[in-house]
């Protein structure tokens, strides 16, 4: 087919995918499915073969990131039910102050949202937005903004949450390199898009505090109080393993010592060593039986890992059929950046689909094969696709409803404070991305 064609057929099938997902309320892992093997009929791929392309992009797609995502919201379970979610926030407030707690409890949701996923961690930590409100007399717009547009970044930027994870899987970035600008884009996307924009916005918005309420008796108390410093120690410790593995590679020789820091450096491995920690060590101040967190684990997991499989799945038959290629290529003639292509992709799929990990795993699906082509870092162009998912949080998302119930906000409010919130942090994390572009070929991976 032709490249104009492809490019509709791409346009018309990302148009029956909102669709389905929005009009329809087809389960997302249901409607990827179903507009893949579409699109692979319709760009003529062999019937014969459209199955085993499918199915290999959902299996590839998992390769990289199956085991991690049942392990990682098996490590946030073990960290929620310890109560070391909450230290770590109240150990960043002391060292913030109250009058700038906003930026503490932001920054709070940076590190938690990390290894633990947004809905979870804002549940958790919403619990504090009422009492700071009211011992600061800063409005509790401004908190909820702080909070929930940290947790955001860091779910949509840092690996080893989920959806950064694929992105450095498909676009072929080291991940530690990942990490670490993924840490120096987000910490100023949370600085402005989550503190500086909410406490603006707090001032020019009255808040009622008369919609939603503020319920966490369902989050059973721990034994005993556990340690802010085994708390932090616990919350770094896959961070700091999966980092082993780059300082090995860039600093020791090819050695013994460069082979175990490799081994458990690997980001399977080092998530597994840590849940196996958090296991040992976290269960003195747990309650809840292991084997109701497992099962609760292993059922959240379990549709994340359906959804990111089936977005691998659909990227796969977008580069199978041509259309990625054709999509890039009149793209480029438009004279825009890639890292501003890859961004603005991402941000309509985000905003469209409501759902970061599907704009997140999608983009990347179809932009990351072409990284060499592009001729781009791959860590860049990851991070620019991270920075797209980030803002515009709409009523399709659920955790546009999260923010709205647990933050007391109205409809109104939320999308003034958490939409655009969100979206003033994604172009922050873009000129970051922008900024260390200009380092390129200067700094490892870049």
């Amino acid at each position: 087919m032709e490249g104009n064609i492809l490019l509709l057929i791409f346009l018309l099938s990302l148009a029956v995918l909102f669709f389905l997902i929005l009009k329809v309320k087809l389960e997302p892992f249901l409607a990827l499915i179903a507009v893949a093997l579409t699109t692979a009929v319709v760009v003529g791929i062999p019937l014969a073969d459209a199955p085993d392309i499918v199915a290999g992009g959902f299996g590839n797609t998992l390769v990289g990131v199956g085991i991690l995502i049942g392990l990682g919201v098996m490590f946030g379970q073990f960290l929620a039910a310890s109560g070391a979610i909450e230290k770590i926030a109240q150990a960043v407030l002391r060292v913030f102050g109250v009058q700038r707690s906003p930026l503490g409890l932001g920054l709070t949701g940076s590190a938690v949202s990390i290894s633990v996923f947004f809905d979870a961690a804002f549940v958790i930590l919403s619990g504090l937005v009422k009492s700071l409100s009211k011992k600061t007399g800063i409005s509790i717009i401004s908190f909820v903004t702080a909070l929930g547009v940290g947790l955001i970044v860091s779910h949509s930027m840092i690996a080893p949450t989920p959806g950064p994870l694929i992105v450095a899987e498909n676009t072929g970035a080291d991940l530690g390199l990942f990490i670490i600008y993924g840490l120096i884009a987000a910490i100023p996307a949370t600085i402005v898009g989550g503190y500086l924009y909410g406490m603006f916005i707090g001032k020019h918005i009255h808040h009622s505090g008369e919609t939603g309420e503020l319920d966490q008796s369902d989050i059973p108390a721990p034994k005993k109080e556990i340690s802010t410093a085994l708390s932090i120690s616990i919350l770094l410790l896959p961070i700091l393993l999966i980092l082993s593995n780059t300082v090995s590679q860039l600093f020791l020789a090819d050695n013994t010592a460069a082979s175990v820091l490799g081994f458990i450096g690997d980001k399977n491995v080092a998530l597994f060593i840590s849940v196996i920690v958090a296991i040992i060590v976290l269960h003195p101040y747990i309650t809840v039986p292991k084997q109701k967190m497992y099962a609760d684990a292993i059922s959240s997991a379990g549709l994340i890992i359906l959804v990111t499989g089936a977005g691998g799945a659909y990227g796969a038959v977008i580069n199978e059929s041509g259309i990625g290629d054709h999509l890039i290529t009149t793209m480029q003639g438009w004279a825009i950046p890639v890292i501003l292509l890859a961004f603005i992709f991402a941000q309509i799929l985000r905003a469209s689909l409501g759902s970061a990990t599907v704009a997140l795993v999608t983009t990347s699906s179809i932009l990351g094969p072409l990284t060499v082509e592009l001729g781009t870092s791959p860590v860049l162009l990851g991070l620019a696709i991270c920075a797209g998912a980030i803002g515009l949080s709409l009523p399709n998302d659920s955790g546009f409803w999260v923010v709205n119930k647990f933050g007391r906000l109205t409809i109104p409010q939320t999308l003034l404070a958490w939409s655009l919130g969100g979206f003033i942090a994604g172009l922050t994390a873009l000129a970051m991305v922008f900024i260390l572009s200009l380092f390129s070929g200067v700094l490892p991976g870049l």
